[in-house]
């Protein structure tokens, strides 16, 4: 294998890897990445045996063939080198020797042959606009469980029908729903897939480097699932396993309703949390005539109170609820009004973003004791 590449193709390609390259692993090819150089283009393979990402970029190839090298090594050299073309080239042993104008450097590769199979991307269901699907993880994903023993709320569902799709995320405290309205041409019924929590962030990564306009090709089998834009594919395994009945929890009757800005709310509800118990971050939110109280307290830090005078018509209601939960919303959400939907003290909130007209947003939250 001999190649060259200009830097600048190198490392958007060598960049776009680096979310999936294992760095702790017990098993040392998966800290390397498969190169492969064939015809006009460079293909790069990395790995971690749950998530694979397939990437390329032009190249001039001297000698086809393929060999691995150490993802972070070759990353944090690449960067360091001048703009040119880099030249590479498979030495015995699987040693990598790499020049650059008149710097020469050699990488301890291993045998390519120890690198795992990748499967091969079956027909695409659908393509999927990569700013919706952008949209819909950035809207649910840090509503998904970090407890690796509720295996199935280590990711979120994905639901594909024929003129909609929508994602939603849970942990059991609170669950994030994001749906629009989208032609998706070539699907019949309904397909719902759990996406792991670590390809919903590289799909995400995906979909923002891919441009405004990119469509995303789609696909699955028994085991993965297939993410294609451009020259890039990833592919996950599926999260098995039932996802929640989450339309079981979704609010029928929260008929008291208060609509505050995002911003105004965010902002009071981030000042307040600093004097709240550092366990269970919870706030509470009193919502009279005279507007929306939110305060906290805590033994260790004191006690913090503050209103926002807005129009209730509603009998008053007191609620708790985590405030890292509304932040994280909060967060999310378009710049706009903010409807708190609320039923009981001891009933799930239900907020939702008003501007946000292309997509239907809803955030329900579990009330916390205070």
């Amino acid at each position: 294998m001999e190649f060259s590449v200009t830097k600048s193709a190198l490392l958007n390609e060598l960049n776009t890897t680096q979310g999936v390259v294992e760095r702790k692993t017990t098993i040392p090819i998966l800290s390397n990445l498969l190169v492969e150089a064939a015809g006009a283009r460079l293909t790069i393979t990395a790995t971690d045996l749950e998530l694979s990402i397939r990437t390329s970029c032009e190249a001039k190839i001297k000698k086809e063939g393929s060999g691995t090298i150490p993802a972070k090594k070759l990353l944090d050299l690449v960067r360091l080198l001048p703009e040119g073309d880099i030249k590479f080239k498979l030495l015995e042993n699987h040693w990598v020797e790499i020049v650059s104008d008149k710097k020469k450097y050699k990488m301890v590769g291993m045998a390519k042959e120890n690198f795992p199979a990748i499967p091969a991307m079956p027909h695409a269901l659908v393509k999927i606009p990569a700013s919706v699907l952008e949209s819909l993880i950035g809207r649910t994903k840090f509503a998904i469980s970090m407890e690796e023993s509720r295996y199935t709320l280590n990711g979120g569902l994905m639901i594909l029908k024929p003129d909609t799709l929508a994602m939603v995320a849970t942990d059991g405290h609170r669950l994030a729903l994001a749906e629009t309205d989208q032609k998706l041409a070539g699907l019949n019924g309904e397909v719902r897939v759990l996406i792991p929590k670590k390809a919903m962030d590289e799909v995400e990564k995906l979909a923002a480097t891919s441009g405004s306009d990119a469509q995303m090709d789609f696909a699955k089998d028994e085991s993965h699932l297939f993410f294609q834009a451009g020259h890039r594919l990833l592919i996950s395994r599926i999260l098995t396993g039932q996802f929640p009945n989450y339309e079981a929890v979704l609010p029928k009757e929260n008929n008291r309703t208060v609509v505050l800005e995002r911003a105004e709310l965010s902002d009071a509800v981030r000042r307040v949390s600093q004097l709240a118990d550092q366990r269970s971050h919870a706030v509470k939110f009193a919502v009279s005539s005279e507007g929306v109280e939110i305060s906290a307290q805590s033994p260790e830090y004191g006690e913090a109170k503050e209103t926002i005078e807005k129009e209730y018509k509603g009998e008053p209601l007191a609620i708790g609820f985590n405030a890292q939960y509304m932040l994280d919303f909060l967060g999310a959400a378009a710049d706009g009004p903010i409807s708190i939907e609320l039923k009981d003290e001891q009933s799930a909130g239900q907020l939702r973003p008003l501007a946000d007209e292309n997509y239907r947003y809803r955030y329900i939250i579990m009330p916390m004791r205070i």
